[in-house]
Formats: C-alpha cells, structure tokens, sequence
C-alpha cells in the first residue's frame, strides 16, 4: 500500500462536497439563519406564553389538569434554560474571536 499525498486525499474527499454545495444555492430548501433564530425565539416566548395561560386558568379555578400545568411549566422553564445556554455559548465565541491576534 503506497502512501499518497494528504492534498490529493483530502481533494479527493471534498470534491464531492464541493459538487453538492454548487448545487445547493439553487434550492429552495436553505433557511436564512436569521429566520431560524426568529423562529427560534418566538418558540420559546409560544411555550412561556402556553405556560402562563394555564398556570392562570389553574390559579382562576378553571378546570385544568394539574400534570397538564406542570408539564407546560417544565418544558417552558427547559426551553428558556436552553435557548441562555445557547446565547451564551455564542457570546462567549464571540469574545474568544475578538481576542484573537490577526
């Protein structure tokens, strides 16, 4: 077995790559990263707005199902703990680029 060359290995791994991003800007299919970030953020504020309508029907004397109401909190409180932890990890990206030397 004969040792090659890494660039003529990684050409070889990447032409098909290159070939499918060629073909990509085309389609339909891409999703601006602002439009998912958008969509992103108003799933999160939908789930503490779902939240907050049952925990007031609950607090109203309504006839809501308690598990109902806890489940809605949680996944609200999870979706809002994800959606910092998600900010904060491209903050901190920020930062460590702007530290870089050019």
């Amino acid at each position: 077995m004969a040792i090659q060359n890494i660039n003529s290995v990684a050409t070889n791994i990447l032409r098909p790559l290159e070939q499918k991003n060629i073909q990509s800007p085309n389609t339909q299919s891409q999703v601006k990263f602002s439009d998912f970030l958008k969509k992103s953020i108003e799933d999160v504020n939908q789930s503490q707005i779902d939240s907050d309508i049952l925990t007031k029907k609950m607090a109203n004397g309504e006839n809501v199902d308690l598990h109902q109401v806890m489940i809605t909190a949680q996944k609200a409180s999870i979706t809002l703990q994800a959606a910092l932890e998600i900010r904060n990890k491209v903050v901190e990206a920020y930062q460590e680029t702007m530290r870089m030397q050019v």
